[in-house]
């Protein structure tokens, strides 16, 4: 069975206007990459209905998995939830058990629990919750889609909680070899070992230190022997203009 897929989709007119900083792409990243689940494709997209609509719609028929961060907090532009709704034809509202989970944080739920904070309880039908041991307010799957909170601290948690439960599959290992020279002269080079060994992915990623131009070339797959198979080759090929790693 091959690996499982995955999309993520990035919610908010504040990180397409460049006011935040997006760092949840790079820790899912590398998270479902430890379980050898295979991140394909990313999206940033504003707070626009269609327009989280239609990104939801394509991606969770192309990909095993599709998870979301940002917009399911208490204000206006917190369209996320009812999106995801939309997408799959389902109603939203109020769900009891995601307002007891609210009603943990305030010492009054009958009155602290507003209007606006109820918005964080509106969960989709069919939808399962998804723990946030942070601030409490829930994320929720709905079939392959997976809607977590921006705040980078609450996305990790609810990451931890949720990436246990799904279908993994072999871990994708990784091999780095530093060449002392452009990548200019390693491309001829780099695509014989591309040929030769079809199954293992080869990243070049170039540097300049000291005026001193040189690259990185990442071997990735499934296979350990594979990836010390093409290695030595570029070893054997750079021979003294290989560096050591730092």
């Amino acid at each position: 069975m091959s690996n499982p897929t995955a999309a993520m989709i990035t919610i908010g007119d504040e990180i397409l206007s460049g006011r935040t900083q997006d760092t949840n792409m790079n820790f899912l990243a590398k998270e479902l990459t430890a379980r050898g689940i295979g991140l394909r494709e990313t999206r940033v997209v504003p707070d626009v209905v269609e327009e989280i609509i239609a990104a939801v719609n394509h991606l969770r028929k192309r990909y095993t998995y599709v998870f979301t961060s940002g917009g399911i907090g208490p204000t206006h532009d917190d369209i996320t939830a009812d999106c995801v709704a939309a997408a799959f034809g389902v109603n939203i509202d109020v769900r009891e058990d995601a307002r007891a989970i609210l009603a943990q944080n305030y010492a009054n739920p009958e009155v602290d629990l507003n209007e606006s904070r109820l918005r964080m309880a509106r969960i989709p039908d069919g939808a399962t919750l998804i723990e946030n041991s942070v601030s409490k307010a829930p994320g929720f799957s709905l079939e392959n889609v997976h809607v977590m909170a921006g705040v980078p601290s609450v996305f990790k948690s609810m990451v931890g909680v949720l990436l246990p439960t799904l279908r993994q599959g072999r871990a994708v290992l990784s091999l780095t070899v530093r060449a002392g020279m452009p990548e200019g002269e390693l491309a001829g080079p780099l695509r014989e070992l591309n040929e030769a060994w079809p199954s293992v992915d080869i990243g070049s990623y170039p540097f300049n230190r000291n005026g001193s131009f040189g690259a990185d070339v990442v071997f990735r797959g499934d296979s350990q022997a594979e990836l010390d198979q093409a290695a030595a080759a570029l070893r054997e090929y750079l021979g003294d203009r290989e560096l050591p790693i730092d």
